[in-house]
């Protein structure tokens, strides 16, 4: 006997119900049927009691048994969506947050200059540089991160979207020579989440997602912010901006450091879940 989509629908409910809510179960259903039979949200809709082959069936089968085991749904097809951009994911870089979407339109929405030369740093998907290199015109960006498999696939993702980036493999935290311009706009979205929070996240990610680019120490959790700081200080034109994002909890230390630094005009700006989780500052 052939399955049909609502037999799978069936299954999606059967097999993940109590492991996540019922919305989100149809969402992995519908991202499901989306990616291995190509049907549009309208055409799931109207082909309920069309029959699938068994090699498409294997296949969704294999994806239920992942989310069962709380693989992420964008690790397991491969890819996901970030500022209306296809990116490629996988178990070596973070999978693309909203939070840092609202971050990359600050930016482009805040850009005035023609031409500008961006630094992104901790590279990850690349979501961050790809995406203004994307939207900003003839923008210089240039992305650094210590993972070398994270800047394969952030090239990648580059190549996918039809950009320029110039990613660079290093060490932030030991990192002071940039063979580039003087910028006006440096953003980084680094580690931000203290190692005694882990325990207030999902198994998804702790299980999943790379912790180097999550955790830092809870002894010094701004340390990464720092010498951000540090090294926009010196790589900024006089009026140019740093971008942040950062942890909730310390948006107010977090302007407080960067005025210490040297940074005036700091704006704390909440996400649409009402959480501070992005900052400007400006070089005078």
């Amino acid at each position: 006997m052939r399955s049909t989509l609502h037999h799978i629908k069936t299954i999606f409910s059967t097999e993940l119900n109590g492991i996540y809510p019922d919305t989100e179960i149809n969402s992995f259903f519908r991202i499901t049927a989306e990616e291995i039979l190509g049907l549009t949200p309208v055409e799931i809709h109207l082909n309920m009691s069309a029959e699938i082959d068994e090699n498409k069936f294997a296949q969704i089968n294999k994806i239920v048994d992942d989310l069962k085991h709380e693989k992420p749904i964008q690790y397991i097809i491969g890819h996901t969506e970030f500022y209306e951009l296809k990116f490629l994911v996988n178990e070596n870089v973070l999978i693309p947050r909203p939070e840092t979407e609202e971050l990359v339109h600050w930016i482009i929405t805040d850009n005035r200059i023609d031409e500008p030369v961006i630094i992104d740093i901790g590279t990850g998907s690349g979501c961050i540089p790809v995406s203004l290199a994307k939207n900003i015109n003839s923008a210089d960006v240039k992305s650094i991160d210590i993972s070398e498999d994270a800047i394969e696939t952030a090239t990648r993702n580059a190549k996918l979207n039809n950009v320029n980036v110039e990613f660079v493999n290093a060490d932030i935290l030991s990192y002071t020579n940039i063979d580039v311009a003087k910028a006006d706009i440096v953003v980084s979205n680094p580690p931000y989440i203290r190692e005694s929070e882990k325990r207030l996240m999902s198994n998804n990610v702790l299980d999943n997602e790379p912790h180097l680019a999550l955790f830092v120490d809870d002894n010094d959790p701004l340390i990464f912010y720092k010498v951000i700081a540090d090294f926009a200080i010196s790589n900024l034109k006089k009026g140019g901006v740093l971008y942040l994002e950062i942890n909730e909890a310390f948006g107010e230390e977090t302007c407080n450091m960067l005025i210490e630094k040297g940074f005036t005009d700091c704006i704390l700006r909440k996400d649409l879940f009402g959480k501070d989780r992005m900052i400007k500052a400006m070089k005078p």
